[in-house]
């Protein structure tokens, strides 16, 4: 589990499409460097999040992290879009210990949406993005949480009919994310608030396993 609040940008040093290495298990690898802050208390087998994605760490030393990257996850992120040199956004997962910001971010995207404009308002910067799969909209309302590249923000406005909707970005998350470095036809990771998703699920199933929606009123007001 995790917050969406970033801990530290990395950078890509080596993507390795089939790690023959023991650390890689014949896989998709990705190892990224800068990362020194987050290191400190790591383990083999920790998770963290690689621009949202819940990766497990198979290799570290001061400094840099390897992680394995399973084919779902190259399907579902713009991980497999990543090079040398290629900044992410990095969490270690959430610490109990600490205050709890942004929201509960599982690190399990759902799909990439496409940055189709960026405009400067003051020092902030609005983002407004594309969803490709139509069913992703009905999980973003406006002033709801949503997590972009693993940065948790709140959805300004909504379109549903244009399957587009936007964010706006302060000055001082754009020093500390990746977001301020994405061009217009740029793919980001996605992750819709888990909340929304189950309750539309457990929606779906009182009215289609019980009386429909009257069986539904009856059983929230019980």
């Amino acid at each position: 589990m995790f917050t969406g609040l970033v801990e530290k940008v990395g950078t890509v040093t080596s993507v390795i499409e089939q790690d023959k290495t023991e650390s890689g298990g014949n896989g998709w690898t990705i190892t990224i460097g800068d990362a020194a802050e987050i290191l400190d208390d790591c383990h083999l087998g920790d998770s963290i999040a690689v621009n949202g994605t819940c990766l497990t760490v198979t290799e570290f030393d001061r400094d840099t992290f390897k992680v394995g990257v399973a084919p779902e996850s190259l399907r579902r992120t713009n991980l497999g879009d990543l090079k040398v040199g290629s900044k992410v956004n990095m969490e270690r997962a959430m610490d109990s210990k600490k205050r709890f910001g942004g929201h509960m971010v599982q690190g399990h995207v759902d799909a990439t949406v496409t940055v189709i404009s960026i405009t400067p308002e003051g020092n902030s910067l609005w983002f407004k993005f594309q969803a490709e799969d139509k069913d992703l909209m009905r999980y973003i309302i406006p002033k709801g949480f949503i997590a972009l590249d693993g940065t948790s923000l709140t959805v300004c406005d909504v379109d549903d009919a244009a399957q587009t909707f936007t964010i706006m970005m302060i000055a001082h998350t754009q020093q500390h994310v990746v977001m301020p470095l994405r061009k217009i036809g740029d793919k980001v990771n996605v992750e819709v608030d888990m909340l929304a998703k189950y309750a539309l699920k457990s929606l779906q199933g009182a009215i289609m396993e019980s009386e429909g929606l009257q069986a539904l009123v009856k059983r929230a007001i019980a």
